[in-house]
């Protein structure tokens, strides 16, 4: 085969990976607003107010940042289960810093430095030991929970005069900040994904990790980043959450939240196998998590019934998931 033979392949191939990722992004649109329209039918017009879907928006928001972490992990063929835990252990370090006298405006930096701390830690586990990363971050999301609920002595930690506490509750003619947030992070993510020599390499590490090691890329590191790229995220989502509640408790905060973050990748159309996938659909799915949330809550479904319709939704996905690859597969 010619070179210019093989360039004219290779990049027919990225065209079809292209058409292939925006159908599976927008694919989900039409279903969220139809999804949002039938909760505003079902709730009595409720739904769609100004001031239902800024709710919407706020309830969106930490999870679509847990989810871009996300993102970066499973494009690799990974899974982060500690990302929960990460979030709550973050915001008890964030809490205590702020406490303290003098340095109590280093909270931030303390919440995102734990964060990325034990991102790290997983990344190392994982690319140096070559553990599988469901039973690395299944492990974390244990230890690290406990050190979220020893690090409080398993109390709740409150300061209601919590420096950038406008973050958690302020708006921007009329925007919540936890929105504008979430939507620097997905839009920094598409950067660094599509535009950046480090995207490229995520997704041919997740598309082919043997081809990624033959062409020179290096692995261990690019597993190292993506996994402190999801504790960055965490730490972040700390943040959002401790300014919105003026407190945090290692026992319940963050909890599930890894499954929502999961979900949101998966319905957002990113194989759980890697090297598929895009940023905007994970803000789609995101957003669909907190549509069905913000919904079932409107027509009065009760909490039981949300767990059960949750864990429906996430084995749709993972069945939608399914789908695609075998279409990718025909094609």
């Amino acid at each position: 085969m010619s070179t210019n033979t093989a360039a004219a392949e290779s990049g027919n191939e990225m065209r079809r990976q292209k058409i292939h990722d925006l159908i599976a992004t927008l694919g989900m649109l039409p279903v969220l607003l139809v999804v949002a329209a039938g909760f505003h039918f079902l709730s009595d017009g409720r739904f769609f107010t100004a001031q239902n879907i800024s709710i919407v928006f706020q309830q969106a928001a930490v999870n679509t940042v847990l989810a871009a972490g996300m993102t970066f992990v499973i494009l690799t063929g990974g899974i982060d289960l500690s990302v929960g835990s990460i979030l709550a252990a973050s915001a008890m370090a964030g809490l205590i810093v702020s406490n303290i006298a003098g340095i109590s405006y280093l909270w931030i930096f303390a919440a995102l430095g734990l964060g990325v701390l034990f991102g790290l830690i997983n990344g190392v586990l994982i690319s140096q030991l070559r553990l599988p990363p469901f039973i690395v971050t299944l492990g974390s999301l244990t230890a690290v929970r406990g050190i979220a609920r020893l690090m409080g002595g398993d109390t709740t930690v409150f300061n209601s005069d919590i420096p950038y506490s406008f973050i958690g509750n302020g708006t921007v003619f009329g925007v919540p900040w936890l929105a504008i947030i979430a939507l620097i992070v997905i839009v920094v993510s598409w950067i660094v994904l599509k535009r950046t020599v480090l995207g490229t390499h995520i997704y041919s590490v997740g598309g082919n990790e043997a081809a990624a090691r033959l062409s020179g890329i290096k692995v261990p590191r690019i597993y190292l980043i993506v996994y402190g790229i999801s504790g960055l995220c965490s730490g972040l989502g700390a943040i959002m959450l401790s300014t919105k509640l003026y407190a945090a408790n290692g026992t319940q905060l963050g909890q599930s939240y890894e499954l929502d973050a999961i979900t949101a990748v998966i319905l957002g159309g990113t194989s759980f196998v890697g090297g598929t996938g895009s940023i905007w659909g994970t803000l789609i799915g995101g957003l669909l998590i907190a549509v069905m949330s913000n919904g079932l809550i409107l027509t009065g479904v009760s909490d039981i019934w949300q767990y059960v319709i949750k864990g429906l939704v996430i084995i749709g996905a993972v069945a939608l998931d399914r789908i695609r690859q075998k279409g990718s597969a025909r094609t």
